[in-house]
């Protein structure tokens, strides 16, 4: 039960949902359900060792304390020794480095060698990001540098990697709803810095909401989500053949009364039940960009 505490499951909905993105942009073309369902579990298994090296880099570094608002990391409560979550890292960066070698030589093999090289290469830089994020004396996330990582990471890398295994290329319109997942997942870490301010800037965690305060934060935070909305809609404008591709509209009545709460909110902890939301919003729209796709072919 520790280590699923500490996998923190609750996090993959946001990780998954670039893969489905790039699955629905392969739906169309040569769609490979081995491929795609790889992409599933090797995002999966990126997630988990990032949470490990999470769990791992805040807690040496002083910042899972009693002053950290949201759950109780499994460290910081004692379940999990150093030892035992070293141990945890680097067999999961084994298996995450297995599960993407072997989708990236399926995904390649019939392609020049290039393009396994460039795969095997997003691979290894994977579980660096992953676990540099909080570990060690360079970590970006303590440098203000964790937005632009899970933009790269989780929206150009997971959108668009996983749509050129899957189908075996690209469109340059498909930028578009790699831009969306990106920074709606920033919106998320976004979200989080600003609940943790006070704690990460007592810490020295100097992310972007520490360097820029929160009311900037707020702003750069409208412009993530609204924009997000914004290049799927443009997207599907380019693409349109059918009513159908519109569902993903859905989940946005819920990210402008999200947008609302941020807006009223001046405490900072309020602001910790709407991670969930625009997680799973993010999730949804994802889903249902497939299901639009699918449902109008």
């Amino acid at each position: 039960m520790k280590w699923i505490k500490a996998a923190r499951l609750r996090t993959l909905p946001l990780s998954l949902a670039g893969i489905i993105m790039g699955g629905a942009l392969s739906y169309t073309n040569e769609f490979n359900p081995l491929i795609f369902w790889l992409c599933i579990a090797t995002a999966t298994a990126f997630q988990v060792l990032s949470n490990f090296a999470n769990d791992y880099g805040d807690f040496a570094k002083g910042t899972d304390n009693d002053n950290r608002i949201g759950p109780t990391r499994t460290m910081q409560a004692g379940l999990i020794s150093k030892n035992e979550m070293l141990t945890a890292l680097v067999l999961t960066s084994i298996i995450s480095l297995a599960l993407g070698g072997y989708l990236s030589y399926l995904g390649t093999q019939l392609m020049a060698t290039k393009y396994l090289v460039l795969f095997l290469v997003l691979g290894m830089a994977s579980v660096i990001a992953a676990i540099n994020y909080t570990v060690g004396k360079n970590a970006y996330g303590y440098s203000g540098l964790g937005d632009i990582f899970v933009f790269v990471f989780f929206g150009l890398v997971g959108v668009l990697g996983s749509k050129f295994l899957i189908a075996g290329g690209l469109n340059w319109i498909e930028i578009l709803p790699a831009l969306s997942i990106g920074v709606f997942s920033v919106g998320v870490l976004n979200l989080n810095n600003m609940r943790d301010e006070h704690n990460d800037k007592a810490n020295s965690k100097n992310t972007l909401v520490v360097k820029i305060g929160l009311n900037k934060a707020k702003v750069y935070h409208y412009f993530l989500i609204s924009s997000g909305v914004l290049f799927l809609l443009i997207h599907t404008l380019f693409t349109f053949c059918s009513y159908w591709q519109l569902l993903f509209l859905l989940p946005t009545y819920f990210l402008i009364k999200h947008l609302r709460v941020v807006q009223q909110t001046t405490v900072n902890k309020e602001l910790d039940s709407e991670l969930k939301k625009v997680a799973l919003a993010t999730f949804f729209c994802s889903l249902l960009y497939f299901l639009g796709i699918y449902l109008s072919c």
